[in-house]
């Protein structure tokens, strides 16, 4: 109640000064033409200097010393971003982790999963908070659906969603560099899938069904297997998955070298 009656008391005040602060500019610009806004607005900040720094009549100092003693030194910087206003909305984490707001769908941590959280949406950025007001995730915000409506963050994915995810990433440079890795077969069988489609695309599949073979054969078998089918002119997927599987190409690379011969070895002709 007491904010509301200073208010009302300092109201009529302030109208009063501005009201005559409007006629005594307009009394000092009244004979002067001005071609720019520019013009205007640097002579208005003139007369204003001068206003602030003209001593008071009944007591010492002027509206210039008063800033500098009592208001400057009660000022606070200016924050770094502008001030946006946001909207805050209640929402709930389904199955799918992500939260609508305005047609799209942004994702939250799945572990918030059945959870109400908090949605803040300004005119950049979508922010998503839990019961205890902590921020758990931030996207920028989309407008067009060219690139979707889905908007996902791959940190917040449950590991098989994640490994999906993953495994559709991959393109040409991809798979080579993981084939390299394995071994030089490996890397002539991969590349050559990649370029014997129309499109590089074609053998992604193959690619990859070849390569997580190392996850559980490990990378010397699949190695073994790549050299195995490069070796009977055969560079395809089913002859690589057909040779890791059967541990063919690891039991050749198994088999001892014959006995070299030696002077103390006699050898079949002398049992004849």
């Amino acid at each position: 109640m007491l904010y509301s009656i200073v208010v009302k008391q300092d109201k009529p005040v302030v109208e009063r000064t501005v009201g005559w602060l409007e006629t005594w500019l307009l009394g000092k610009l009244r004979n002067q033409k001005f071609f720019s806004f520019h013009e205007l607005n640097k002579t208005i900040h003139k007369y204003i200097a001068e206003l602030s720094k003209k001593p008071f009549q009944k007591r010492e100092g002027s509206r210039w010393s008063d800033f500098q003693e009592i208001d400057k030194p009660a000022l606070r910087p200016l924050p770094l971003q502008k001030y946006e206003i946001a909207d805050l909305v209640s929402r709930r984490v389904g199955d799918n982790y992500h939260l609508e707001y305005a047609g799209f769908y942004y994702s939250a941590p799945y572990t918030l999963h059945g959870e109400t959280v908090t949605l803040r949406a300004s005119g950049t950025v979508i922010e998503i908070f839990d019961k205890n007001h902590l921020r758990m995730a931030s996207h920028k915000r989309r407008y067009s659906a060219a690139r979707g409506r889905y908007v996902t963050d791959e940190a917040h994915m449950p590991p098989n969603h994640k490994a999906v995810y993953i495994s559709r990433q991959f393109d040409g440079n991809r798979y080579r560099s993981w084939a390299k890795k394995i071994g030089e077969s490996t890397f002539f069988i991969i590349d050559g899938l990649l370029t014997s489609g129309a499109v590089e695309e074609q053998g992604y599949k193959a690619c990859m069904g070849i390569l997580q073979f190392s996850q559980t054969y490990g990378d010397a078998a699949v190695e073994a297997a790549c050299e195995r089918a490069r070796a009977i002119g055969s560079c395809t997927y089913t002859t690589v998955k057909s040779i890791v599987k059967s541990g063919a190409a690891c039991n050749e690379a198994q088999t001892p070298p014959p006995t070299p011969s030696h002077e103390n070895i006699r050898g079949g002709e002398y049992y004849r």
